[in-house]
């Protein structure tokens, strides 16, 4: 018969602690170890998704800067690490910018040289040979950290030859300078970024020319001896040239890049500049035309006032002696004046007539003055080569690709010229051809499969530690459950036993009487009580005697 505490309701809070003393030692040092593992993992996956990236702060710095860096980062709070022996200090890539700027307010990293900062705390009293030597430090100090800036310069050394000025024009003297560059391994420095460093360091000094700066790398190979050759190349003027080529390269292959593909077109472009500075003036006279005109004319007659005689050393002697007045008639029959009047025009005509006349004449002349200045850099002349690929193949098990017609590559002829301004007066030359790429290159711009997607991979990569998470808490929830069911028919089968060991002292205390049937207990108090409600109306004298013992145990 079963007992009462068999039927009574299982306590929650007791059945794990109840499997958990059921367990062998072997099952629960199973299942620690698995608890430990599942905890262990979870906790590596949360870790592995918040590893903490960490991105460069300053690289190569002075041992004086590399402490004073790392001690503010301390007083700062952020973490950092250091890297490469100690040339590279890292901190956390979201961090990076605000703390350079922090650093940068509190004067760090000061760099190996020393800059204007010297001349901050100038004391009283300096001479000035001690300012002049200051100054020269100073500028010297702040050209290496300019240099410095450049992606390929490690680090760099100015020395500045200034000469002292004189009043005397006889004795003064040009300055100049010299820079020690160390380049990173396998880094160089083109032509026009030495020409960059030259004009940098030739502007920051007074009177310095760029002829007068040297520039020499770590190994002593000097790299401004290009640059100041006597070749007339400037690196500029070949800087812009590419710059065109470039621009007509990207205007060509924009417009034919939706009609043949983006794959599918090459270009190069030679375009010859000319670089000369040229200077006109020229001054055009036009046909003028009458703007005034002046004419005088003055007569005289008779030989007053008139020279007479014949050129020459005679008409400069003295005149001679007097004559007697020229008389007409005689003087028993004198003229008449009727007479005298009508011989009058006849004497005029015998004497001297002198006749003077002139003229001045103005005209508005045309006056054209012009002064034509050529532009620098301009083209001379352009030559296009295009190279478009095959068009593909028609559906087909033999169709094959074909090269473009004569009208389609006319065509694209024509939008070339348009595309750079063709001139053919200039000699501009234009190609366009046709012909199959090689299979190399289609095979390189071929896309990845899914399956070698660098973004799959990486998704992948990300969730594996989740992944594995979760599987191995399912084995370990599985063998958690497995561990409690065998627990629980163990304690189904000692259930069961109890019962009929109680049922059997009932049975003798009873008269020796076996009882009539075995009540089976189930896991639930409702089925339990229910089945103790009946055996208690079945037989009250056995219930009685059950509630007797239970009393006798309890005192």
């Amino acid at each position: 018969m079963a007992t009462l505490s068999d039927t009574a309701a299982p306590n929650p809070l007791q059945t794990p602690l109840a499997l958990w003393r059921r367990l062998s030692m072997n099952q629960r040092m199973g299942l620690l170890a698995g608890l430990a593992a599942l905890v262990a993992l979870l906790v590596v996956s949360l870790m592995w998704g918040r590893v903490q990236s960490y991105q460069v702060l300053y690289t190569n710095l002075s041992q004086a800067d590399g402490g004073a860096v790392i001690a503010e980062l301390q007083k700062l709070n952020v973490p950092y690490r250091i890297t490469d022996a100690g040339n590279v200090i890292e901190v956390a890539s979201d961090q990076v910018y605000a703390t350079r700027m922090k650093l940068a307010a509190q004067g760090l990293p000061k760099g190996a040289g020393v800059g204007f900062e010297l001349l901050d705390h100038e004391p009283m009293g300096t001479s000035q040979f001690v300012e002049r030597v200051n100054y020269q430090r100073a500028l010297e100090g702040s050209l290496a950290r300019t240099i410095e800036s450049m992606s390929a310069v490690q680090s760099a050394t100015v020395h500045l030859a200034i000469p002292k000025p004189s009043v005397f024009l006889d004795e003064q003297s040009k300055p100049s300078a010299s820079v020690l560059l160390k380049l990173y391994p396998g880094r160089e420095l083109g032509a026009a970024q030495v020409a960059g460093v030259v004009h940098l360091v030739a502007s920051s000094v007074a009177g310095l020319s760029d002829k007068a700066v040297n520039v020499v790398d770590q190994d002593g190979n000097l790299l401004t001896s290009s640059s100041q050759a006597s070749s007339g190349i400037d690196p500029g003027q070949l800087a812009y040239r590419n710059a065109i080529e470039q621009q007509y390269r990207r205007q060509i292959e924009s417009i034919l890049s939706p009609l043949v593909g983006s794959n599918g077109v090459r270009v190069a472009v030679s375009a010859d500049l000319d670089f000369g500075k040229t200077e006109t003036s020229s001054v055009i006279y036009g046909q003028g035309h009458l703007l005034s005109r002046q004419a005088q004319t003055h007569s005289s007659t008779g030989s007053a006032g008139l020279p007479e005689g014949v050129p020459g050393a005679l008409t400069n002697q003295p005149p001679g002696g007097a004559l007697a007045p020229f008389t007409l008639g005689s003087a028993s029959q004198p003229l008449t004046p009727q007479q005298f009047t009508q011989i009058v025009p006849a004497l005029k005509t015998l004497a001297p007539t002198a006749t003077a006349s002139s003229a001045t004449t103005n005209y508005d002349v045309d006056q054209t003055v012009s002064h034509t200045q050529q532009p620098v850099g301009s083209i001379r002349r352009i030559s296009v080569a295009v190279l478009v690929n095959d068009l593909p193949a028609d559906a087909g098990p033999k169709a094959k690709p074909h090269p473009m017609s004569a009208q389609q590559l006319a065509q694209l002829r024509q939008l070339v010229e348009d595309a750079i301004g063709f001139d053919a007066k200039r000699g501009d030359q234009v190609s366009v051809v046709s012909m199959p790429f090689g299979h190399a290159g289609e095979v390189a711009q071929q896309a990845l499969p899914w399956w070698r997607s660098p973004v799959l991979w990486g998704a992948v990569r990300e969730g594996v530690p989740y992944l594995l998470a979760l599987v191995f808490g399912l084995l370990i929830y599985r063998a958690v459950r497995r561990l409690g069911a065998a627990a629980s028919e163990a304690a189904e089968e000692e259930r069961e036993a109890r019962a009929g060991e109680a049922a059997a002292g009932a049975g003798g205390a009873g008269g020796g009487e076996l009882a009539p049937d075995v009540v089976k207990l189930s896991n639930t108090f409702e089925n339990d009580a229910a089945a103790s409600r009946d055996l208690v109306k079945q037989d009250p004298r056995r219930a009685a005697q059950v509630v007797k013992e239970w009393l006798a145990d309890g005192q």
